[in-house]
């Protein structure tokens, strides 16, 4: 079974009490981000293996503009993992594709899905060069990861499907099969608005949520993690030995965690680096201190300045460019946007998250909600 753009079904972080600093966007996610779509591709299946994996898809300016240029930077606190097309970010500080998160094993996939769908939608932009930008947590403990269940089909659903609106969180897209915290955990996302005088700019957030060991997770102060009563079979039986071998064993806080932070403000290259370091900030507000076993990568990037940076062959003319940006004493309401959004980002993942069961029966349970109503006085 596939599916691809789910609803938003039941409570969200704030709704259980949690307290959050900032203005949210009218949605709370990073399509409140103008022109910002995001689409999902969700498989669970029991046959011929067990699934529970899927794509998240992420287009800056929707589905009408796909290869238009997009100011960005990349920022790393553990680097166990992988982004696809960081050199390029990182050599002309811009990219112009679609952004894809999967599982671990499934980035080629994933990669050549997006350059498939960039061939049809936009065959200007593929007929010079595509580097498409490719995130990824593991997903391995629930989804039978060797079994090539993703495929290029799945990225090009994906993309399909993209759309503005509230989206759904959790057990959903690429973030079927992750588990976070010693939770069960998955797709999350939060905004927050930058008012100046009459002028307003949205940051959004959307991560996949696949780190963190159970004892470290707090939320708004409360050490939830330790003193949770939801069993976390993922660290406490014996699975991994029986796959790896004698003296193998699960690590808590191994996994990864993706972040995409996008904002329409207008942004320097380096600008956008800055944001993308400070979701480490909004990490560590629920816990995290960045396992060696995890892949913690961020991407930032901003919507504004349409047309520029582009990088696209041409004649022997040399022609210059110019970009508005927010003045670099002025970033500081940005930085703490990115610090909020994340931190709520990655609780409205685990709030969303339901119990799921996966291949050899492997279990991974939901942060139990009535826990979070009881250490801020909802019960």
């Amino acid at each position: 079974m596939t599916e691809h753009v789910p609803a938003p079904a039941g409570p969200r972080a704030r709704d259980l009490g949690i307290p959050f600093d900032g203005e949210p966007g009218p949605w709370n996610a990073i399509t409140d981000v103008p022109g910002l779509e995001v689409g999902y591709e969700t498989i669970v299946s029991d046959a011929p293996v067990v699934a529970r994996t899927g794509v998240t898809a992420i287009l800056p300016r929707g589905s009408a503009n796909p290869s238009s240029p997009c100011a960005a930077g990349v920022a790393v606190l553990n680097g166990n993992g992988e982004l696809t097309g960081r050199s390029w970010i990182e050599e002309s500080g811009q990219f112009q594709t679609p952004i894809g998160i999967t599982n671990s094993h499934a980035v080629g996939a994933v990669h050549r899905g997006i350059d498939r769908w960039l061939a049809a939608h936009d065959p200007i932009a593929a007929a010079q060069w595509m580097l498409p930008v490719v995130g990824e947590t593991w997903d391995g403990y629930l989804n039978s990861i060797n079994a090539d269940t993703v495929g290029p089909e799945h990225a090009e659903a994906a993309l399909d499907a993209a759309a503005s609106g509230p989206i759904a969180e959790g057990n959903v897209g690429g973030g079927t099969g992750m588990n976070c915290y010693g939770f069960k955990g998955g797709t999350g996302t939060a905004s927050r608005v930058v008012r100046s005088g009459d002028r307003a700019w949205t940051v959004g957030v959307l991560l996949q949520a696949n780190f963190g060991s159970r004892d470290e997770l707090r939320v708004g102060g409360h050490r939830l993690g330790r003193d949770s009563r939801a069993a976390n079979p993922m660290v406490t039986t014996d699975w991994f030995a029986r796959e790896a071998g004698p003296g193998a064993a699960a690590v808590g806080g191994a996994g990864s965690v993706i972040v995409v932070v996008a904002t329409d403000a207008p942004m320097l290259p380096d600008q956008c680096r800055a944001l993308a370091r400070r979701v480490s900030l909004g990490l560590a507000r629920t816990g995290t201190t960045g396992s060696h076993f995890s892949g913690d990568i961020f991407l930032a990037f901003s919507t504004a300045n349409e047309g520029a940076l582009a990088s696209r062959m041409g004649d022997d003319a040399i022609v210059s460019a110019q970009l508005e940006h927010v003045a670099w004493g002025s970033m500081d309401p940005f930085y703490a946007a990115v610090v909020e959004a994340t931190e709520e980002a990655v609780l409205n993942a685990l709030v969303a998250a339901r119990d799921l069961v996966g291949r050899e029966g492997h279990t991974s349970y939901a942060l139990p909600h009535d826990e979070v109503r009881a250490a801020f006085g909802r019960e």
